[in-house]
């Protein structure tokens, strides 16, 4: 089975960081992409940022300039810093991982748990 456990949320004031941060775990043959994605109460799920094995990367525009996505493919984690934080950044965070466990079974999506990260003073 392939697991993603995210950890780093919290409360935060406005303004600091967090970093939050990924390992997918299991039976992985490839990852194709890994990144975070975000949902506020109210509100529709929302990819923040992604990165791919080739090291691309894509961000919400909102939070460009602020959120640096980065893994280390050695250890099959992704990380997620996050600096000046806002209140609007607050939301559950969800480690996602498109990737083959193995060469017969194709592709797939996983999630992890989701961790809260709440901007408050």
């Amino acid at each position: 089975q392939v697991h993603l456990v995210e950890s780093g949320g919290g409360l935060v004031q406005p303004g600091g960081s967090l970093r939050l941060s990924c390992a997918a775990s299991g039976s992985i043959f490839l990852i194709n992409a890994m990144g975070w994605y975000r949902q506020a109460p109210g509100k529709q799920r929302e990819l923040v940022a992604l990165i791919t094995d080739g090291g691309s990367t894509n961000y919400l525009d909102s939070v460009k300039g602020r959120f640096t996505i980065s893994r280390d493919n050695a250890k099959n984690t992704v990380y997620l810093q996050m600096d000046s934080l806002k209140p609007v950044d607050t939301a559950v965070y969800y480690c996602y991982a498109d990737l083959i466990r193995t060469f017969a079974s194709g592709r797939a999506d996983y999630w992890g748990q989701g961790t809260q990260v709440t901007i408050s003073s």
